[in-house]
């Protein structure tokens, strides 16, 4: 009966030994994998594309663990978004552009396939195809294609996600195209990312940032770039807008060398005339 006992011992041992193992081994590919997610969106703000290009294909071993795996997905999305959009400012070609945006839209729609609760998946959709829509605005039929896989998108993001404020900021856009009497037009754009920034200004951001909790520093932004690009312009509010920003990501290469000069610019020549 000893023998049993201490038999049973070793096994019970071996087992909390392997389970804790497993467990640490767990958690060094989800450090790994936070590590990566850090870099794209550092990568992001800083426009660096060949940077998001690299750390898109170092988030490929991760895609077989099926935990981690609707977040991978996620992220490698994100990571074309973004690239495409800082391809605008570097004038890329409209059609790798493209390709870029569809190219997330699989990846996203494969995060949302694995987890159909994800509705930040089908944000990052929403704003690929809003893009690819731009790019096509001169073609009715095409924008008409795309209309339709975009709007049952916001409405189930809107259903189920109402004060998401990564949905406040992607809306943004497709408000400024929405005719007034639809319901969109500049003010209503404005109205949204208030809301955005008061929704994510009372939220905390998570621990974990495999849930994306991004957002504060893009509505400043934008909102920013409304106040600025409005008739008349609302310098002051713009410039001061675009500096918090900047207190948020002191390294954005769009607000501190694009959009920042622009004001100030703006407000230069207003002050000579």
């Amino acid at each position: 009966m000893r023998l049993m006992n201490k038999t049973l011992t070793a096994a019970a041992a071996i087992v909390v030994s392997l389970t804790a193992a497993s467990g640490a081994a767990d958690n060094d590919i989800r450090a790994q994998a936070q590590r990566i997610v850090s870099q794209i969106q550092r990568a992001d703000y800083e426009g660096d594309r060949t940077a998001l290009k690299k750390y898109y294909d170092e988030l490929t071993p991760f895609l077989e663990n099926k935990e981690l795996a609707s977040r991978i997905r996620y992220w490698r999305g994100f990571d074309l978004w973004r690239s495409a959009i800082n391809g605008f400012n570097d004038s890329v070609d409209p059609n790798e552009l493209e390709r870029l945006f569809m190219q997330a839209v699989d990846e996203f729609k494969d995060a949302a396939a694995r987890d159909p609760a994800f509705i930040d998946a089908k944000v990052g959709m929403i704003s690929c195809l809003g893009y690819v829509t731009y790019i096509h605005r001169k073609e009715p039929e095409r924008m008409q294609e795309l209309m339709t896989r975009i709007t049952p998108l916001i409405k189930e993001a809107q259903a189920a996600e109402p004060d998401n404020p990564r949905l406040s900021w992607v809306m943004g856009p497709i408000l400024w195209y929405t005719p007034v009497e639809r319901g969109g037009g500049i003010d209503k754009v404005i109205e949204n990312y208030q809301h955005g920034l008061e929704v994510i200004s009372k939220t905390e951001p998570s621990t974990d940032n495999l849930e994306p909790s991004w957002g504060k520093p893009e509505l400043m932004m934008s909102l920013a770039y409304l106040e600025f690009s409005k008739t008349p312009p609302n310098l002051e509010a713009a410039e001061r807008t675009t500096r918090a920003a900047l207190e948020i990501v002191p390294y954005w290469h769009y607000v501190r060398d694009i959009l920042l000069p622009q004001i100030l610019a703006a407000k230069t020549k207003a002050k000579a005339q």
